[in-house]
Parts: structure tokens; C-alpha cells; sequence
């Protein structure tokens, strides 16, 4: 995602959301459950919403398309380029469909337990302020579907 100019006063703690979990399985599961697409496609999304996978290239400059279906029939399509893929450490893409924004995802070591951080960073405060009402539930949803997933597949 290309910076734009941001007014003085705004930080840029004020265009990110940031989630983070502490899952109960050892990172290389739980990357697995991001890096394969299969399993992605199983716990990506809000609760009541399932994914169909169109291409998931996840390397630098590798695109990620795919359509959300919600539980009430709509479909939302999403377009995503990845910019960096640290296997097992870090996965950075920028989400190109409305609303736009960068999405870093790290995995760390949490003893036998893994770590997973999640930011959202978006062009500008307002618009971080505005989509936070969603994402911020919609986030956690997703991080409770990786880990009744990772229990499930144990």
C-alpha cells in the first residue's frame, strides 16, 4: 500500500488495528493453517462466513483472490498481493478491495504455544475509525476460527 500524506497530528498507531492471540499449538501448525490454502479456507473470515479460494500464490508479488460468502447469501470478493512471506515467522499482504489496507501476520514461539499478531493498517485515521466497528470483532471471530480449527485437526 503506497503511504500518502497523513496531517500532522495523526500517528500512525491511529490507522492500525491490532489483534493478538496466544493459539494452542506450535507454530509450525499454525502457520500450516495460514500457508495452506485448504486449511486457510476453513477458519478465514467471520463466524457464519465461508471463503472460496480463487488463487493463493503466497510468495512476494503473489496474488491471493478469493470470495467471501456471508451468512445472509452476499458474496465479497477480495483481491490481495503479498508483500513479504517469512515462512513460519511473517506474512505481509496489502488487501486491494475496498477498504484497502496492509496486513502484517506474525507467528512466534509462546513455549509450546504460538503467538499470533495481527495489524491492519490502513491510509488514514478515519478510515481505520470507520471500519473498526467491523474488523475489530470480525478479527477476533477469525483468530477463534484458527483455533477451534488447529484443535479440531490435533
Amino acid at each position: 500500500m503506497s503511504e500518502a500524506p497523513h496531517p500532522a497530528h495523526e500517528r500512525a498507531a491511529d490507522r492500525e488495528l491490532v489483534t493478538s492471540r496466544v493459539i494452542a499449538a506450535p507454530r509450525p501448525r499454525v502457520y500450516e493453517a495460514f500457508a495452506d490454502p485448504a486449511l486457510l479456507a476453513r477458519w478465514w473470515g467471520p463466524a457464519g462466513f465461508t471463503s472460496t479460494f480463487e488463487s493463493f500464490d503466497l510468495r512476494a508479488g503473489g496474488a491471493w483472490r478469493f470470495v467471501m460468502h456471508g451468512p445472509d447469501g452476499a458474496d465479497y470478493p477480495n483481491e490481495s498481493v503479498f508483500v513479504e512471506v517469512l515462512p513460519g515467522q511473517r506474512v505481509v499482504f496489502n488487501h486491494l478491495s475496498s477498504p484497502a489496507f496492509e496486513m502484517s501476520i506474525t507467528f512466534s514461539d509462546h513455549g509450546p504455544r504460538t503467538a499470533v499478531g495481527w495489524r491492519q493498517r490502513f491510509a488514514s485515521a478515519d478510515e481505520c475509525r470507520r471500519i473498526a466497528a467491523i474488523a475489530v470483532p470480525a478479527n477476533e471471530q477469525n483468530l477463534d476460527r484458527l483455533a477451534a480449527l488447529l484443535r479440531e485437526t490435533a
